[in-house]
């Protein structure tokens, strides 16, 4: 199992990876997710007419922000120098609901994936805040890495219906 899974050693106890051995390259990372609403609820956000603002913008930078505390966030994380952290909400398909997509960058050792995912679940926690006087039954789904690029591990592409 410890072979399997690199956050934990020989005696199967949690640890933080050794990236150190490792040459720094790009990285990158897409991640995605949506927060399903009522129409009238869509139509209040998309328009910036809610009680607590334009909830796309805040939502966006509420997600810029999360990417780069993620290392306090998930306790194995690593702290990385992000070089670019780019969050844009929009209307889903179908108009089921809003699309949230985060791209997250770095030169390092370690990979984004989890700054991306991070940036996606706080963006889309932030919309369910700052819309929820108007719809309580919202849901929360599909959040799901898309993309990543860099390091020994090699790429990997999602081929998804749900993607934006």
């Amino acid at each position: 199992m410890a072979d399997a899974l690199t956050h934990l050693d020989d005696q199967g106890r949690a640890r933080m990876v050794d990236v150190s051995d490792k040459a720094s390259t790009a990285r990158v990372a897409i991640a995605a997710g949506l927060i399903r609403m009522a129409p009238a609820t869509l139509a209040l956000a998309l328009q910036g007419g809610a009680k607590k603002g334009d909830v796309r913008a805040a939502a966006e930078i509420a997600g810029v922000m999360a990417a780069k505390r993620t290392s306090d966030l998930i306790p194995l994380c690593h702290p990385l120098a992000l070089t670019s952290v780019k969050v844009e909400i929009s209307a889903a398909p179908d108009a089921v609901g809003l699309a949230v997509v985060a791209r997250v960058k770095t030169l390092g050792q370690t990979g984004v994936e989890m700054e991306a995912l991070t940036a996606v679940s706080v963006a889309l926690l932030t919309l369910y805040d700052m819309l929820k006087a108007a719809d309580k039954a919202m849901t929360i789904d599909h959040v799901r890495l898309l993309e990543k690029t860099g390091g020994v591990s090699g790429d990997f592409h999602r081929e998804d219906e749900l993607r934006p």
